[in-house]
């Protein structure tokens, strides 16, 4: 079987969503969303959202975005509530003023350029209630930044049987979310608001912010990956293949081994 074939039998069929919302007595789930010049791609996650039961809110945490990303999330297709936060520039900062504006107990944060499972709501609630249990995330699926748009608007957007929307080591990045117990940005991190203030919210460093959070959340307890598949752009990987390959997993070993994330952030900068 090949890589790609094992990877993707690796996602049950997603739950039916009905299930999210029989109990409207269940704690509120808002999804913070954190934007840099992405009035491209947040119109597609917006209409992707509008599709699952179970949210209660969607807040946009922009940080200040040239090219008219809060105009564009104001004039989408989003058939919900919708809070819009602006202030300055830091994906940590963004996430932390996002999560503060937002309403929820369950806190859930997405990246613009992925599109969660359509049972994203029954995974947060369930996972969230075993005991030991502190936050939880997603397995990835990258395919071509194109696929992305065309899952969501043809409401392909089930990730029960992934498409392989890219050449097969686009999927190199998502053994990653399988068997590691410490959760990146791109997974779509869920967490109670509780535990997400008591863990000190995200640091508010220039890099490994989400593999810090985790660290920290580690400590508190259990971390789950939930069986259903996040579908990720793979526009990272696609414009620098063996950099970006490389530096995705180079960089969180150099980190967990003392390399500051400052000076990370500027080895980054300098290979781009």
């Amino acid at each position: 079987m090949s890589a790609q074939g094992n990877l993707a039998g690796r996602c049950p069929p997603e739950k039916d969503a009905v299930e999210t919302v029989a109990n409207h007595s269940r704690p509120r789930l808002s999804v913070v969303i954190p934007t840099l010049n992405e009035a491209k791609r947040l119109p597609t996650l917006l209409a992707h959202l509008s599709r699952l039961n179970g949210l209660y809110e969607v807040v946009v945490s922009d940080g200040a975005s040239e090219d008219g990303t809060l105009d564009v999330a104001m004039g989408s297709e989003f058939d919900g509530r919708l809070t819009l936060v602006e202030g300055p520039r830091g994906r940590a900062r963004q996430l932390n003023a996002g999560a503060a504006q937002s309403g929820g107990e369950l806190l859930l944060f997405l990246h613009a350029d992925t599109l969660p499972p359509l049972d994203t709501a029954y995974w947060v609630q369930r996972l969230l209630r075993q005991p030991g249990v502190v936050a939880g995330a997603f397995r990835t699926w990258h395919v071509h930044d194109a696929t992305l748009e065309r899952l969501a608007r043809s409401h392909l957007g089930r990730t029960d049987t992934p498409e392989p929307g890219g050449p097969w080591w686009l999927h190199l990045a998502d053994i990653r979310s399988r068997y590691t117990t410490l959760p990146y940005g791109d997974q779509g991190l869920f967490i109670t608001r509780e535990r997400f203030e008591r863990a000190g919210g995200f640091p508010e460093q220039l890099l490994m912010e989400d593999l810090e959070f985790s660290l920290r959340l580690r400590n508190l307890g259990q971390i789950r990956t939930a069986p259903s598949c996040i579908v990720v752009s793979g526009r990272r990987f696609e414009a620098h293949p063996l950099l970006d390959t490389c530096l995705v997993n180079t960089f969180p070993a150099l980190y967990r081994l003392g390399v500051p994330a400052s000076r990370l952030a500027n080895w980054y900068r300098n290979t781009r």
